[in-house]
């Protein structure tokens, strides 16, 4: 009991309280303003630039003060600077020998901002992954996909693999392949198709749809019909192009074939017997054997 009462009276004193009680106030006031200021830079810089250098602004300075913030108390303990930082040298030599993939992610993501080849809020395809861009992070890019599953691809593989920026631009093409019988006239298939473009109302004039002749298939004549539509309506112009043509080649008459095989044995072999039988022979070989009695031997 001594024990513990000489303990409370020597590190328990008034100046003690009084410094831990600084030390409360100060992080129950400085972690909160932290927080406030980086909402509202985020906020600020994202109104005038644009979402990823808002986040990029509201980190760099959070971190900031977040480590403005722990000097100062352990200043308040009584830890003196010199000895934080030679130690904090020694503890960075052996970790930038122990995370040197996270230092190469580090560098690759300060790449990827600087070349802004997408941003926050973009839709990239990466290694046949599709999502919308969440963050650009010092060591990952961190995408939402389209069927609310989570994506994280760290900064040097982005830079090393090939990602299509879908968004980037502000119309897109939509592409549609389609096949003919060899009978049809060309000429009225590419009006048709010209006339179901015109009545959907996604579909721009300019630049104009365009038919291309791609090939003489093996059973049908392909071609490719394309037209341009804004990135906010792309499913829907491709969704009414492929059901409008299909609807207005049925009313029409326009037969979209499928693949037809022919055999032919050549000229030099035996060509293949075909039988032509009537219907009481097609009976006969699949009516079932009648049953002998042993009367009838």
């Amino acid at each position: 009991m001594e024990f513990l009462t000489g303990l409370y009276e020597t590190y328990i004193t008034e100046a003690r309280i009084l410094q831990l009680i600084r030390i409360l106030v100060m992080l129950a006031i400085g972690l909160p303003l932290l927080f406030m200021i980086r909402r509202s830079l985020a906020r600020y810089v994202s109104g005038h630039y644009n979402q990823h250098y808002g986040m990029l602004a509201g980190k760099v300075v959070f971190y900031t003060g977040l480590a403005i913030l722990v000097i100062m108390v352990f200043n308040d303990l009584g830890f003196g600077l010199t000895p934080l930082l030679g130690a904090a040298g020694v503890v960075g030599i052996a970790l930038g020998f122990a995370s040197q993939t996270s230092v190469s992610n580090v560098i690759s993501g300060i790449f990827l901002i600087a070349e802004q080849s997408f941003k926050v809020g973009d839709v990239i395809s990466v290694n046949g992954n599709v999502g919308v861009v969440l963050s650009i992070d010092t060591l990952s890019v961190k995408l939402r996909m389209f069927d609310n599953r989570f994506l994280r691809v760290p900064n040097e593989a982005m830079i090393k693999s090939e990602f299509i920026n879908i968004t980037r631009f502000p119309i897109r093409r939509v592409d549609c392949n389609i096949s003919v019988a060899y009978k049809e006239d060309l000429n009225r298939v590419r009006e048709l198709l010209f006339d179901v473009a015109r009545e959907i109302p996604y579909s721009l004039q300019e630049p104009a749809p365009l038919l291309i002749f791609d090939k003489y298939g093996s059973s049908s004549i392909d071609l490719l019909f394309v037209a341009w539509a804004t990135r906010e309506d792309f499913l829907k112009l491709r969704n009414g192009l492929n059901m409008g043509i299909k609807e207005r080649f049925d009313r029409e008459g326009i037969e979209i074939p499928f693949p037809h095989v022919s055999v032919y044995a050549g000229s030099a072999s035996t060509p293949l017997p075909v039988e032509l039988l009537s219907d009481e022979h097609m009976a006969s070989a699949t009516r079932p054997p009648k049953k002998t009695s042993p009367e009838d031997k």
